[in-house]
Parts: structure tokens; C-alpha cells; sequence
């Protein structure tokens, strides 16, 4: 399943609008990358799937305060 190891975010039910504004279902899926990151604090690399957005945050913070932020143990 497409889910970020980190946030939980996985794809949504969303609808399909035609022009004549009939409504079908559909899914948004999630920009799921897995990545190996090093991390310093461990000594070691860590693969995780991730979204886009986390990996942007994860560049800017750090992973462990971002798994920190989650509550989620590496």
C-alpha cells in the first residue's frame, strides 16, 4: 500500500466531475519516493517510504525531529 512511513498519509477517495456534472469515484493517490537516509544521530542509514512533502520537511529539520515530531521510533 502507498502510505508515508512517517505521517500515515495514504490516497484519498476523491470524485471524477464531467461536464455534464456526473460524479464518479476515483483515487488520489500520494507521491510515494523511497529513500535510504543517513542518519548521524544513529550512525546508520534508514529506508523509508516517504511522500514529496516529507522529504522537502526532512531536508529542512532533519529526520530525527521529524520522526520525533510523529512520535514515530527509527
Amino acid at each position: 500500500m502507498a502510505k508515508s512511513d512517517i505521517t500515515g498519509k495514504r490516497k484519498l477517495l476523491a470524485q471524477n466531475v464531467s461536464h455534464s456534472n456526473i460524479k464518479t469515484k476515483r483515487w488520489q493517490n500520494v507521491n510515494i519516493q523511497t529513500r535510504r537516509l543517513w542518519v548521524p544521530e544513529l550512525k546508520r542509514y534508514v529506508t523509508l517510504s516517504l511522500t514529496t512533502r516529507d522529504i522537502r520537511t526532512i531536508d529542512k529539520l532533519g529526520v530525527v525531529a521529524y520522526a520525533k515530531r510523529y512520535g514515530v521510533a527509527l
